[in-house]
């Protein structure tokens, strides 16, 4: 049998019997016996005879007479065991001649030997067992075959496995990036089609966001805080979704008190449409505190201090920083030097002023053209300035918030004529901000 070779094994109510004698009165009755019982029965007279119908056919069991002419039963059952070695072999025998039996057992190598005249029952027990016993046998020997063929496998796996989980591990970090670039561009678009129901709303969020990274980092917050932030604040104006235009359009300083009173749910409303988003939990409940006070006079559960969650009060001050600059909140709309000072007197009493400090921090040391960044220069140039090889370090929008590319968008050729014949037209004079390579930098 061979080390790949597939070990059938049978059901032993339906097992193929061979039985073989010189009397034909002997065959008649073991067949009727053996039928009777389900089993399939072929018999035949002689040795040669059982040897040839073997040829033909494998059996299950083989049960021979000992006297018969030409050829006895233990040579018979010599050739079955060396041609046929699966084949469970009885020997019938109606003498009491020990070295008989003894023949049959060396040379035929036989599970039983059963003495005439037999008994039904006790034939028929000696032959399930037999069978029973094949059958064990086979499995044993499938079961080894199966650890065999394994082992074998598993050889040659261990001898790649560290070459595949190296590949393996590759692919599933390059999926996750790219599912999380993905999800953050899916956010973006998202918003931006919020925003387009009001003109100053243009990319309103994603600068709270960029803002809200940066105050993050500077103070102290780890990667993943800031990432999470980031996330807040790209969604945090979600809950506006079913706002009236009136709500939307009018600055938070002429609401009247029952506009007032419905625009203060909004924060509630995302953290009801965000809810089933596990992976957005953290995000939902800086969101959903964005509107409390540092003084514990803000909305919905007026807590105070250090108990808002610290996402919560960074997206605060970043979202009413540009808000101010942009006519959300007050009739004008802000120099930033006239949002920052609105930000300072609030510090203590809306703001955290840890918060408030960090972002005077940002204004004051950002020069107005260009940052540095491992020798790229962060500038903003129009359209006919963009070259091969920049990359966008701010997410590109139109005037009227549609999202075309998103930050870290590495720009060529093609990519720079598609902006060009957009702008040309629909009509418009777009600026981006762009990482520029260290070879064009301003020294």
């Amino acid at each position: 049998m061979s080390e790949n070779e597939s070990v059938a094994v049978p059901d032993v109510q339906s097992a193929t019997i061979l039985c073989v004698d010189d009397e034909p009165g002997i065959l008649s009755a073991l067949r009727r016996l053996f039928r009777a019982k389900g089993f399939q029965v072929q018999i035949a007279e002689g040795g040669k005879a059982g040897l040839a119908l073997l040829e033909t056919q494998p059996f299950d069991l083989v049960i021979s007479d000992m006297r018969m002419p030409e050829m006895d039963g233990a040579a018979f059952l010599e050739q079955v065991r060396l041609r046929w070695p699966d084949s469970m072999r009885l020997l019938l025998t109606g003498y009491a001649d020990i070295t008989s039996v003894m023949a049959a057992i060396n040379k035929g190598e036989i599970y039983r030997y059963i003495a005439k005249p037999w008994d039904d029952n006790d034939i028929l027990l000696i032959v399930r067992s037999a069978l029973q016993h094949r059958l064990m046998v086979l499995e044993q020997a499938r079961l080894q075959a199966l650890i065999k063929q394994q082992n074998a496998e598993l050889k040659t796996l261990n001898a790649s496995l560290e070459v595949k989980v190296q590949e393996r591990t590759k692919d599933l970090q390059q999926a996750v990036d790219r599912l999380k670039s993905n999800f953050v561009t899916s956010i973006k678009v998202f918003t931006s089609l919020i925003e387009m129901r009001h003109k100053d709303l243009a990319g309103h969020s994603r600068r709270v966001a960029d803002l809200a990274k940066r105050l993050a980092l500077q103070m102290g917050l780890d990667n993943k805080q800031a990432q999470e932030i980031f996330v807040a604040a790209l969604l945090h104006e979600i809950g506006k979704v079913g706002f009236p235009d009136e709500l939307i359009n009018t600055p938070v300083v002429m609401l009247n008190t029952r506009q007032l009173e419905e625009f203060r749910k909004y924060p509630e409303r995302a953290e009801a449409a965000l809810m089933p988003l596990e992976e957005l939990k953290g995000a939902v409940q800086i969101i959903l505190n964005h509107l409390e006070r540092w003084d514990g006079a803000g909305y919905p559960r007026h807590i105070a201090g250090e108990a808002i969650p610290v996402g919560a009060r960074i997206l605060s001050v970043a979202s009413d920083y540009d808000g101010l600059q942009i006519g959300l909140l007050a009739q004008r709309k802000l120099e930033p030097g006239q949002a920052q000072d609105v930000i300072l007197q609030g510090a203590r009493r809306r703001y955290d002023p840890t918060v408030v400090d960090a972002l005077m921090v940002l204004c004051g040391a950002r020069p107005k053209t260009q940052v540095r960044q491992d020798r790229w220069v962060e500038v903003t140039v129009s359209s006919i300035g963009l070259k091969p090889g920049m990359k966008l370090s701010r997410d590109l929008i139109t005037p009227s918030g549609l999202l075309m590319l998103t930050a870290g968008h590495a720009l060529d050729e093609s990519v720079i004529k598609k902006i060009v014949d957009f702008e040309r037209s629909n009509g418009l004079s777009l600026t981006a901000e762009v990482w520029q390579p260290p070879s064009a930098a301003v020294t």
